[in-house]
């Protein structure tokens, strides 16, 4: 690493004298700025990334309200969403609005939900294995049991704050021709500032 500190010798020079640019010229070159940054950014907004603020408390406490979320719509054209995810998709009851909830029953499952308790039945566990879902803190325990089978192409999606989200228990399973994208980076509070926010990765 150099000293700062020692002297330079550095021969001043003179600025160059800038070019005379006609007026068109200008015109041009902020036109074709706009163009290059057009070409980059609308594809990466269709078909990589895009905002997201969260409006509700759906998912609280992983999400807040007003917390603002950068989707990766890329990853799932790759790969099937696993359990666990946290997901941006249209609601199959309303395809214009945006729904944000986590993956908790895969294509084969059979989802059951008792006294806010969640069970997976599936061909790899016939018997069944219970959830752990440390990311909910509002149990709700009030719902009569709810069983679900979900389909091939389809998933089931809850919010973690289950007495307050609308979601796969009122409404059904979402197909995944409607998900959106994963939640890849939350920017909104800064002191919670992270990749992947909330994903958790179920050990079955």
């Amino acid at each position: 690493m150099e000293n700062k500190d020692q002297t330079e010798n550095v021969v001043p020079t003179m600025p160059p004298t800038p070019k005379k640019q006609s007026t068109m010229s200008s015109i041009w070159e902020f036109v074709r700025f706009i163009i290059v940054a057009l070409i980059i950014v609308i594809p990466i907004r269709v078909f990589v990334a895009q905002p997201f603020i969260v409006s509700g408390s759906s998912m609280v406490p992983t999400f807040e309200n007003g917390q603002y979320l950068i989707v990766d719509e890329l990853s799932y054209r790759f790969h099937a969403p696993a359990r666990g995810d946290v997901i941006v998709f249209h609601p199959p009851i309303d395809p214009t609005k945006y729904y944000i909830k986590r993956v908790i029953g895969l294509p084969g499952d059979t989802v059951t939900i008792k006294q806010g308790k969640v069970t997976i039945t599936n061909k790899d566990h016939p018997a069944g294995f219970e959830l752990n879902e440390p990311y909910v803190v509002n149990i709700d325990r009030n719902t009569v049991p709810i069983t679900s089978v979900v389909k091939d192409g389809q998933y089931f999606a809850m919010g973690d704050n289950r007495p307050a989200s609308f979601d796969s228990r009122s409404w059904g399973t979402v197909p995944q021709n409607l998900i959106t994208g994963t939640a890849f980076l939350r920017l909104i509070p800064l002191q919670k500032i992270g990749i992947h926010p909330g994903d958790y990765k179920q050990a079955e």
